[in-house]
């Protein structure tokens, strides 16, 4: 009788588990601190088709990503969009977002973004708006490793942005 629980609870848990499923937003940054390059290296990781759904509505709504069908103009608004969506701040001070391209992992858009010349990191402020127009759960995680630390921020639209600081 008791396998025959078990048994009737593995085959029913997934159905019922697949009826109520809520699809959850999120983005991973990560931020990487390279001292001897004197930069910040950074992949921000997003579901295509959630950042699909915000470039059809921001700027074309026949952008397709990640098909036979992704035109050329496509690596354009996925630069523009998480360049506007994405700031950055070093020590107090705005930098230059440097986007070097972006690739496909399964269902993740990753992006790849660089900033130069950051020879002392004491304090990182960042703000990521990413899909926060689109769906108001959106939650994007930040993790950060240096040299000496890791950290990590959750950022939500009640709290788009956050600090950390380094001694």
């Amino acid at each position: 009788m008791k396998y025959f629980r078990i048994s009737l609870l593995l085959l029913i848990f997934p159905l019922i588990s697949a009826t109520s499923a809520h699809k959850f937003y999120v983005s991973i940054t990560k931020i990487e601190y390279v001292k001897e390059k004197k930069s910040l290296q950074i992949i921000t990781k997003i579901f295509i088709d959630d950042i699909e759904d915000a470039l059809q509505q921001r700027y074309d709504p026949s952008i397709s990503l990640d098909t036979k069908k992704e035109t050329e103009t496509a690596d354009e608004y996925v630069q523009k969009y998480i360049l506007q969506k994405l700031n950055i701040k070093v020590n107090g001070k705005p930098v230059q977002l440097n986007y070097i391209g972006k690739e496909y992992d399964v269902d993740m858009l990753v992006a790849y973004i660089e900033v130069a010349n950051i020879t002392d990191l004491k304090s990182l402020e960042v703000e990521n708006k990413i899909l926060m127009e689109m769906f108001p759960e959106q939650q994007n995680i930040i993790h950060l490793k240096t040299p000496n630390s890791r950290k990590s921020l959750m950022l939500d639209k009640d709290e788009p942005n956050g600090v950390l600081k380094f001694n």
